[in-house]
């Protein structure tokens, strides 16, 4: 009887550390992530601006937590389907997001999402930031905001305006001038920035609010002539350029932005992890370096502060395409 009970009490003992030992693993588990090779999806298009911040993002990633983080594109409805197979992927920090402004705070004032853009996908880290910046066509014959403005009020409705698209920042920002400005112009939609640019270049169209990374060469080469960015401050990239903020019109304010986000859910262990990873990065001054050939800056936030951004530009966007009472063609 006494052998019977031991051999019993010996299985007791051996299952309560095998409890144990299971209800630790996931502790043990996170506190080593990662383990396996991670996946950031860049969900807009390939070879372009994004794609190319998304792969400096995730060397980044790779060398401080020495794991391979492999960027994979999944492109379509500006960039609302690859946001949305992150959402749904598991919260275990190895799908994460390369989210966007245009992906993350305008895009769900202009589509029927499959997620919620608040609730599904946590923010951890802004990367990288950069100005838009107002350009116009040299043959114009302006040289200052002032002067393209009053140029808009001797002939309303004759000067045009190109954009990436209708619900594009371009668009948008486009629409703020002609509200802060009271002036009238004509909106001319593109396929994308680089299909306006020609057009551009040559006087087809007169003026344009575009990303400083993708016309800083334009702007250094005098081919286009910069009359105000759309930052607080002025950027490091355009130190001449004056904000419009300085010309008297703080409502014209934006900002392209990239950072990552996670599915909801995810541990804040794991999200601790990747922020600390890139604000480590940050510090490099050959990374940083790296980071303003590309016309862009490395830029740090906390994750509270990278949220409150966040909802603030969706807050803005939302009314701005309400405010236009903007359609989709």
């Amino acid at each position: 009887m006494m052998h019977q009970l031991n051999i019993i009490f010996v299985t007791l003992i051996a299952c309560l550390f095998h409890v144990a030992g299971a209800f630790a693993q996931p502790s043990n588990s996170l506190n080593n992530y990662p383990i396996k090779p991670i996946r950031l999806i860049n969900p807009l298009g390939s070879g372009g601006t994004a794609e190319a911040l998304a792969r400096t993002a995730a060397k980044a990633l790779s060398d401080q937590l020495g794991q391979a983080v492999v960027v994979e594109t999944k492109t379509g409805a500006a960039g609302t389907i690859g946001a949305d197979y992150v959402a749904k992927s598991p919260p275990d920090g190895y799908t994460l997001l390369y989210g966007v402004t245009g992906t993350n705070t305008i895009a769900p004032s202009l589509y029927k999402l499959p997620y919620d853009p608040i609730k599904d996908l946590i923010p951890i880290t802004i990367a990288f930031a950069g100005p838009n910046v107002l350009l116009v066509n040299q043959s114009l014959g302006v040289n200052s905001l002032q002067e393209l403005i009053a140029l808009a009020k001797a002939k309303p409705n004759q000067l045009s305006f190109a954009s990436a698209g209708n619900g594009s920042m371009s668009h948008l920002n486009g629409e703020l001038l002609k509200q802060y400005a009271g002036i009238d112009l004509l909106h001319v939609p593109y396929k994308g920035g680089g299909s306006a640019m020609p057009d551009l270049l040559s006087g087809r169209v007169n003026m344009m609010i575009e990303t400083s990374s993708g016309v800083m060469p334009l702007i250094r080469t005098g081919r286009v002539k910069a009359l105000a960015v759309t930052s607080i401050q002025r950027s490091p990239l355009l130190p001449d350029v004056p904000t419009f903020a300085e010309l008297g019109f703080p409502g014209i304010y934006s900002v392209v932005w990239g950072g990552l986000f996670a599915p909801a859910g995810t541990p804040k262990i794991i999200l601790d992890k990747i922020h600390n990873a890139i604000q480590q990065e940050n510090k490099d001054a050959a990374y940083k370096e790296m980071v303003t050939t590309m016309n862009n800056e490395a830029v740090s936030m906390t994750p509270d502060e990278f949220r409150i951004y966040v909802n603030e530009d969706l807050k803005k966007y939302s009314e701005i395409v309400k405010r236009i009472n903007l359609k989709l063609d």
